[in-house]
């Protein structure tokens, strides 16, 4: 039985694979924990925004994770200058600059017909052609992200859990607001190349909504959502390789395999607990 193990990582790109998918876990897992906590999930189609710089970096010869970043951080940037006011939400400034995003995206792919489908290979991941360049920079990305968390974990958490209290104290929320968003953005990078553009939503959402219902403890959430992101990454990964399915459709199945298995079980322990009392 162990070379089901062992045989995969005698491929180059099944060994960049692994290191792909443990960064998207790590990544996502952490910054995830907010996405769920502040009732986020929506800002999962931050992915949307991040196409157009995909599509304009790989018609140009040049890094799509590049292209992506730039994109998002512009594109964050906005959202948090739109709902600094309360006349625009952030969820309202979400939709509406997510939608425009992807809609551009669109017509620049419709416009660059030579390109479609190498560009729809980015919806939907494309692990197995991870190379090099592609994991130093989800590397750095991934290493900027937690480290950003771990100095400002309690400054968020502040902004998530009592915004109103946050401002009384003199945070500079908006600031935070903007860093968070930056950080999704960049976790929404490392993700692009091993599951795709469209299901980055799920790894941002699933592994920390999984850790949540284990815990309520902010700090236990984020490494347990990390830990079940790169394990699912893992697991998934195998079975794409051994059943010759889409990596990152495996990936985000194994997560919400994992959720449903969590909530189930704990569904069942809480009717016994209820049951003897």
């Amino acid at each position: 039985m162990l070379h089901y193990l062992t045989d995969p990582l005698q491929f180059t790109f099944m060994q960049r694979a692994l290191v792909a998918v443990v960064l998207t876990g790590l990544a996502c897992g952490v910054l995830g924990s907010y996405v769920v906590l502040r009732g986020l999930a929506f800002i999962g189609d931050a992915t949307h925004a991040v196409f157009p710089g995909v599509v304009i970096a790989f018609a140009a010869g040049q890094s799509v994770l590049l292209g992506a970043l730039a994109v998002g951080l512009v594109t964050a940037a906005g959202i948090a200058v739109l709902s600094r006011g309360r006349r625009v939400s952030e969820d309202t400034a979400i939709g509406i600059l997510f939608a425009a995003m992807f809609a551009l995206g669109v017509v620049l792919v419709s416009s660059l017909a030579a390109y479609q489908k190498d560009v729809a290979e980015l919806l939907f991941g494309n692990i197995l052609g991870v190379s090099r360049t592609d994991l130093v920079l989800a590397a750095v990305a991934t290493v900027v992200a937690v480290g950003a968390i771990a100095l400002l974990n309690k400054e968020l958490a502040l902004v998530a859990f009592d915004r109103e209290m946050a401002e009384a104290m003199r945070y500079p929320v908006f600031v935070l607001d903007l860093v968070l968003l930056g950080l999704i953005t960049l976790a929404i990078v490392v993700s692009l190349r091993a599951i795709g553009n469209i299901l980055v939503l799920a790894m941002l959402v699933t592994p920390a909504a999984t850790a949540r219902l284990l815990t309520d403890r902010l700090a236990t959430m984020q490494v347990a959502a990390a830990g079940i992101g790169a394990a699912s990454g893992i697991v998934g990964l195998y079975i794409s390789f051994w059943w010759n399915v889409a990596s990152g459709g495996a990936v985000v199945l194994t997560a919400t395999a994992v959720f449903f298995a969590v909530f189930l079980t704990q569904s069942a322990v809480g009717g016994m607990r209820t049951s003897g009392g």
